[in-house]
């Protein structure tokens, strides 16, 4: 039988590159999102591997409704990928911009991650997946909302694969933190070291094959993510 992954936020950009890599991997792969012509394209393009279904996460309750749906169709699912997310700077702080932000990278994410465990858990098996970002390891003047929603989402994360352990269940949680990628939100002066989308999926399906907790992507952010750490906050806020 073929191992089954649900993509949450599959239209474009990193989610569109992983349901590809997942299918050219012998996946079955339920792919949802907003844009439902865009889903219904890579549907259409290899119909034996993908299965798609109309999804907005900042609709948390009918979000789960139709994830469970999904699951139930595709009798289980072994992988399941939280990658929707939304951000845009948000230098005059207005706070209907914030609320999207919360609705879709908490509320929405948390929602879809909370009800993979359930079937997870019911299983006794399974593999999580979130999307965070590199942008979770310190805040942002420019957009302070976004790099807090992907540290709620990290350390969720983090809180699922405790309790995991604690429980001696087969369930995997992997967080995946890339840098910038060549995606509509990546764009602007302040970009650099831009990989492209598929270079990140093949980054991340590697990261997933060897069931890491934890992979920046690509692997150079690593360096980022050590500097982000250790700088001093004087340094940092002069930056």
């Amino acid at each position: 039988m073929k191992p089954k992954a649900i993509i949450i936020g599959a239209t474009s950009g990193i989610g569109r590159a992983l349901a590809q890599v997942l299918a050219d991997n012998g996946y079955y792969v339920g792919i949802t999102g907003r844009r439902v012509k865009l889903l219904e394209e890579l549907r259409a393009s290899r119909p034996d591997s993908y299965l798609a279904e109309f999804m907005d996460l900042s609709e948390p309750e009918q979000a789960r409704a139709i994830f469970n749906a999904m699951v139930e169709k595709m009798d289980g699912v072994d992988l399941v990928i939280v990658n929707s997310g939304t951000g845009k700077r948000n230098e005059e702080l207005d706070w209907s911009m914030d609320q999207t932000i919360i609705a879709v990278n908490v509320s929405g994410c948390v929602a879809i991650a909370n009800a993979a465990m359930h079937v997870f858990f019911r299983q006794g098996h399974g593999h999580l997946v979130g999307i965070s970002s590199i942008a979770a390891l310190r805040g942002s003047r420019y957009v302070p909302t976004y790099p807090a929603s992907k540290a709620f989402l990290s350390t969720y994360l983090e809180g699922l694969r405790h309790k995991v352990r604690h429980k001696k269940r087969a369930i995997t949680i992997t967080d995946i933190q890339p840098g910038f990628v060549d995606t509509a939100m990546a764009q602007g002066d302040y970009v650099f070291w831009r990989a492209p989308v598929d270079k990140a999926a093949r980054q991340i399906y590697q990261a997933i094959c060897k069931k890491k907790k934890r992979a920046y992507i690509t692997r150079r952010w690593r360096l980022i993510a050590w500097i982000q750490k250790t700088l001093p906050d004087f340094l940092y806020h002069k930056i």
